[in-house]
């Protein structure tokens, strides 16, 4: 079956999907501490992503764009520099020491960089980013295609996710690492990619550089900069609060399809 993109028709049952789920969302404060409420959250979350996935096609492509359509500029989203003593080193010196690290539930670990990313089969694409703050922008990525990555890995039967562990430290005293995540079937997706370029040139810091995930059908948050590490897991039990993302912990959705 070939790539297709999203029909007018699919787009607008996911919406009705999404705004179902989001009606959930209105509780005041008191109501959201609750147990009930949070399982009522988690609910609404599962409804939202298997109802999308239901009326969507497994391999639907994101919509793309031409050279045309770039946006003059492409604003950072979230941090614009991390304050680590190990990431700034790395800039520095133009990453040239800069070196991925895959392991978790796979068989074969590695280490990476970024020549050996820039050898793996890539996908350039000119896509729309969708941030949770109500902005959006369209620019173009060229990266290591994400499923090539895991082919050369090799991940083990038991793993169900693919998460990102990321440069840039979340609270004031260095602490609380940015980390996200997805399962494998956005993980496999053609257009997931690990990004090193952004509009024809090597990804600047704002955006993430060296490099970052574009996992073009969810939200901005999803789309991890900065990333250094890649663990392949089970579960989400033992990473952080639990819930497979920096954002997820604090009450975001873990799935936050568009």
């Amino acid at each position: 079956m070939n790539p297709v993109e999203i029909s007018p028709r699919r787009r607008f049952l996911l919406a009705a999907l999404s705004g179902a789920g989001a009606l959930v969302l209105a509780g005041c404060d008191k109501l959201a501490n609750t147990a009930w409420f949070q399982k009522t959250l988690d609910a609404g979350e599962s409804l939202t992503r298997v109802g999308q996935r239901l009326v969507i096609p497994r391999r639907a492509m994101a919509q793309e764009f031409s050279d045309a359509d770039l946006s003059p500029q492409f604003r950072s989203n979230g941090t614009s520099v991390p304050r680590s003593a190990q990431y700034q080193a790395l800039a520095t010196g133009g990453f040239a020491a800069y070196r991925l690290e895959v392991g978790g539930l796979v068989e074969r670990p590695a280490s990476l960089s970024l020549a050996d990313l820039r050898a793996l089969p890539n996908r350039t694409q000119i896509t729309r980013h969708d941030c949770v703050e109500g902005w959006s922008a369209i620019g173009k990525w060229k990266g290591a295609k994400l499923a090539a990555l895991l082919d050369t890995v090799q991940p083990k039967p038991n793993a169900r996710y693919v998460v990102f562990h990321c440069a840039d430290p979340m609270e004031s005293d260095g602490t609380s690492p940015y980390y996200e995540s997805i399962d494998f079937e956005d993980a496999y997706h053609p257009q997931t990619i690990l990004a090193y370029e952004l509009n024809d040139k090597s990804l600047p810091v704002p955006n993430g550089a060296p490099l970052r995930l574009r996992v073009e059908r969810q939200l901005g948050y999803k789309h991890a900069k900065y990333v250094m590490r890649i663990e392949l897991v089970d579960s989400f039990a033992n990473i952080a609060g639990g819930k497979g993302g920096y954002w997820e912990d604090q009450g975001y959705q873990w799935y936050a399809g568009i």
